[in-house]
């Protein structure tokens, strides 16, 4: 019995344009991880693959699904691989293929197009980001605007009590409709998970896509009012998992 041909070096990066990268949403080919592939005439797959980083947490989900898509294929008899890391350029490249790649494929929103978006950031807690969005949401509301305020720090919420804004988040014919108070000459409209627990220092036992997917709704699911000038949104700490 005759064995089949391996695959190319060409056909392997091929293959391998299937396997995304859970984190950054893209294929590890058009992110630069897959650095190189090699066959020898006994089927045997050497892979050179470079990570975000040389502790990365997603390599054996990666590994698995690159295993996945060549140890089946006709003439392939073992699967090897190196694994490397991305240098700072090839970061800084790889984030932005995969920033621009989210962009072209955003999700619809309630959020009106005119809106002008703040979104107040830090890489940790506890430097100030809900004291500079609530004076900031109150200034603008003080001014006449129509304000929104979502409150995207889900498991450190403070935004309801800063601003003085009580009520519950009500749901109609599947969207919430965010707790109004008229401030100034404008209006606050404020989405929390502060609304949806008795207090405030309760634990809220979420990780990872549990979290995000509470931000979702909050972008995806919120009633906004169409003449909503600004909204601006409490980001929770860049070491955090949202």
């Amino acid at each position: 019995m005759v064995s089949p041909t391996p695959p190319s070096s060409e056909e392997i990066i091929g293959y391998l344009r299937g396997v995304i990268d859970p984190e950054l949403g893209s294929d590890i080919v058009e992110l630069g991880m897959a650095r190189s592939a090699s066959v020898d005439s006994e089927g045997v797959v050497l892979l050179e693959i470079a990570l975000t980083t040389s502790g990365c947490p997603l390599r054996a989900q990666i590994q698995k699904d690159i295993r996945s898509r060549l140890e089946n294929l006709p003439g392939v008899t073992k699967v090897k691989i190196n694994w490397g890391e991305l240098s700072q350029d090839e970061k800084h490249a790889a984030m932005g293929k995969a920033r621009f790649n989210v962009s072209q494929n955003a999700p619809d929103t309630s959020i009106p197009s005119t809106t002008k978006v703040i979104m107040v950031a830090s890489g940790k807690g506890g430097v100030g980001k809900s004291s500079v969005t609530t004076n900031l949401a109150a200034a603008l509301a003080d001014s006449g605007f129509r304000v929104g305020v979502m409150d995207a720090d889900i498991w450190g919420f403070s935004v309801p009590r800063m601003l003085g804004v009580e009520g519950d988040l009500l749901a109609t014919d599947g969207k919430i409709s965010p707790v109004s108070r008229r401030h100034g000459g404008g209006r606050l409209e404020v989405v929390s998970m502060g609304y949806l627990v008795e207090k405030e220092d309760s634990a809220l036992m979420w990780r990872g896509l549990m979290l995000n997917r509470a931000v979702q709704h909050f972008c995806q699911d919120v009633d906004w009012p169409s003449d909503l000038d600004y909204l601006l949104i409490d980001m929770p700490p860049g070491t955090g998992d949202v």
